[in-house]
């Protein structure tokens, strides 16, 4: 992903400060330290893969209660 972005006044000092106290080299490197953290610390990730897992789980209870019907490409696009 590509952005261009403006910080000011807080957030800005701040991305200064972790360069001049050599934390990163360059704010953009201090960025994604600061994305990193938020992984580490909420587990981001981790909870999209168990959502996803629990989205699959609750699909697969519903086809097989009848409740979601499955087709067939050949169903699905109509083709013969």
């Amino acid at each position: 992903m590509y952005a261009t972005v403006k910080f000011e006044g807080v957030i800005d000092a701040i991305l200064e400060h972790a360069v001049k106290k050599g934390l990163a080299k360059t704010k953009v490197e201090a960025l994604r330290m600061g994305v990193l953290e938020l992984e580490r610390r909420y587990h981001l990730l981790e909870q999209e893969d168990e959502l996803a897992v629990k989205k699959m789980q609750k699909i697969d209870a519903e086809i097989r209660s009848g409740k979601r019907k499955v087709m067939s490409e050949r169903e699905a696009f109509g083709r013969k």
